[in-house]
């Protein structure tokens, strides 16, 4: 794990302003009607509401600053409000469409040219302001929204589950996403960790959410502003820790979500740094110590928050897609179950965070799935079947770094990388292990339209990583990494090919067959125990899994290198053991440029076509 003096010496992804943020759709008014009111298609009523009429934010006195979670919601009734954004390349702008279904009927609206820059969200779509006590305004600032935010129902006879993804992806490198709000549900316009705290003084405030007028024009949302009393109150870690402090009694806290601090000293898995919370990878991000972080707060007796994004390389706790690369997740806001009373509406119960019937909120965890309870038997055949087509992106997360104190004098270039499933079938990876072995034999399953097993063939093997940050079972083989010279041919190549597959980040929801709700992101479980006989590794439709190669041995060593340009590899299924529709698309190449002299080198990582993060 880097320390934060380490994160200071190395070169940062901005963050995306947007990330889940605050209401896309913000409407209690009616969608005027078309001139053809019998031939117009239906559009979702969309309203902006808030949950209570005061919430009360602490401010530490310790790391000051206050995470505005106003309690407001945007509703969508008379049908869902959906987003389809893609991208046909990285020379090709993001563009956004919204979806309306009228029955079996489905019809496209094009949004402005340029209304989205990426997959995060929709920006400055909320306004707020916040008056003091004497009526002046001490703040005001406007906020992005992810309609796959935080959610829940609002009414009983709405659909008992979202069909929605549960975050916006903020990959640089995503190709596609969809964005909704379920018939009858709410999500939170609380823009999460994404969003830095503000400074208020303890004291009493009166805060005006209301959304930008392009957006009211845009979807027809009534004017219709939210008022929420918000109570700012100073506490300090210490007091709460000895048993004073105000309020009520205190809950686990955890780090603060401050740039380049940690959330959590939390082991992970091998270069999955950093959407979903898992016990992590090496390099996936490191989480499976994330609870005993969240309880050491406990023991000081700090207030209840979800656990922040940790630090790039380390991952985060508890959150979907998360503790494999270097973004933050979607932020886990608390969701509230909402209801209309009359004229007012108001919130009635508060839900603990987690999935369950009627609730999203980003914090969510899906575990691996379940082996076949035997190897397979009989002869290996490799069916007739659409089959999973892996896919690099190219590298992000560039950085250098030195070897720290385990090899010290030396220079490292860090980054992360991605390979992804564009299907049309999911990869399934069963390990099976004879008593005494030290390595699971793999099989890769085949199915028909009907999701029946049908086939399978011998793939490899999976071998247990020992290490501290790893003790899981890596599938060996499944990529590699190199650095090309600017002749593109290798210079160097790291030695980090075997890894535990999960689904870290959500690619392109909008491929055909793409699973939006994806199993296995939970890498604790997913990757199986020391003496596990038997594990299912799966990478779905749509998603990928974010390595980050930050450790030596993993990294590229460029102590010796001559400055100048090179290219970062990303090669999927280097031994083509794997069976997949496309074997042609497997490599991704970016170019950076390093420089500087050794103990000081430097690396510039230019544009890649549009997409102009490192």
């Amino acid at each position: 794990m880097m320390t934060r003096s380490q994160q200071g010496r190395t070169h940062r992804l901005t963050r995306p302003s947007i990330a889940i943020a605050a209401a896309v759709a913000v409407t209690a008014g009616v969608v005027a009607a078309a001139p053809d009111a019998k031939t117009a298609e239906p559009t979702p009523k969309l309203g902006l509401v808030a949950a209570s009429t005061s919430v009360t934010l602490d401010s530490w006195k310790e790391d000051p600053g206050v995470y505005l979670d106003l309690g407001t919601y945007l509703t969508s009734e008379n049908g869902a409000f959906e987003l389809k954004v893609t991208r046909k390349s990285y020379k090709d702008p993001v563009v956004a469409q919204q979806i309306l279904r009228n029955g079996k009927k489905t019809t496209t609206k094009a949004l402005p040219a340029g209304l989205v820059k990426d997959f995060s969200g929709l920006p400055g779509f909320a306004k707020i302001a916040i008056t003091d006590a004497a009526g002046k305004t001490v703040l005001s600032k406007t906020e992005a929204f992810c309609p796959n935010n935080a959610s829940g129902r609002i009414r009983p006879d709405a659909p008992a589950n979202s069909k929605y993804p549960q975050s916006c992806p903020v990959n640089p490198f995503t190709l596609g996403s969809v964005w909704g709000v379920e018939n009858g549900w709410a999500s939170n316009t609380y823009a999460g960790y994404y969003s830095d705290p503000v400074q208020l003084a303890a004291g009493t405030y009166t805060a005006k959410i209301s959304v930008t007028k392009k957006y009211r024009d845009l979807f027809g949302i009534t004017n219709k502003p939210q008022t929420v009393k918000v109570v700012v109150r100073e506490r300090s870690w210490e007091n709460e820790g000895e048993g004073g402090g105000e309020g009520p009694a205190a809950e686990p806290r955890s780090a603060a979500p401050k740039s380049g601090a940690s959330a959590a000293s939390a082991s992970g898995h091998e270069g999955h740094g950093g959407h979903g919370g898992h016990g992590g990878h090496e390099g996936h991000g490191q989480v499976a110590d994330a609870p005993a972080a969240a309880s050491a707060h406990a023991s000081h007796g700090a207030p209840a928050r979800p656990e922040a994004p940790a630090a790039r390389t380390t991952g985060a706790a508890p959150t979907f897609n998360v503790g494999h690369g270097p973004y933050p997740p979607a932020p886990p806001a608390l969701p509230w179950a909402l209801k209309k009373e009359s004229l007012q509406r108001q919130a009635f119960s508060a839900a603990k965070v987690g999935d369950r019937a009627g609730q999203t909120d980003g914090s969510r965890q899906a575990p691996g799935a379940t082996p076949n309870a035997k190897r397979p038997t009989g002869k290996a055949t490799v069916p007739d079947v659409p089959k999973p087509d892996l896919r690099s992106l190219p590298a992000y997360g560039i950085t250098v770094s030195d070897g720290y104190e385990d090899v010290p004098g030396k220079d490292y270039l860090a980054f992360s990388a991605n390979v992804w499933n564009a299907g049309p079938a999911k990869l399934v990876v069963d390990g099976f292990r004879s008593p005494g072995k030290e390595l699971m034999d793999a099989y890769q399953y085949f199915y028909d339209a009907d999701g029946k097993q049908i086939g399978y063939t011998p793939t490899g093997t999976m071998e247990w990583d020992p290490r501290p940050g790893h003790e899981h079972w890596h599938f060996t083989d499944f990529a590699s990494y190199r650095l090309l010279k600017a002749d593109k041919k290798e210079t160097v190549r790291s030695g980090k090919e075997a890894f535990c597959l999960a689904n870290t980040d959500a690619v392109d929801y909008t491929v055909k067959n793409a699973n939006w709700h994806p199993d296995n992101t939970d890498l604790s479980t997913a990757c199986g125990q020391e003496h596990s006989i038997s594990v299912r590794e799966v990478l779905d439709v749509g998603s990928g899994d974010t390595y980050t190669q930050d450790l030596p041995g993993q990294s590229f060593d460029i102590t010796d290198l001559p400055n100048g340009t090179y290219y970062i590899q990303v090669l999927a299924n280097p031994e083509n053991r794997l069976k997949e529709t496309n074997h042609n698309n497997n490599s991704a190449l970016r170019k950076v440029v390093l420089g500087g002299k050794k103990g000081a080198r430097t690396v510039k990582v230019p544009a890649h076509h549009l997409v102009d993060a490192n």
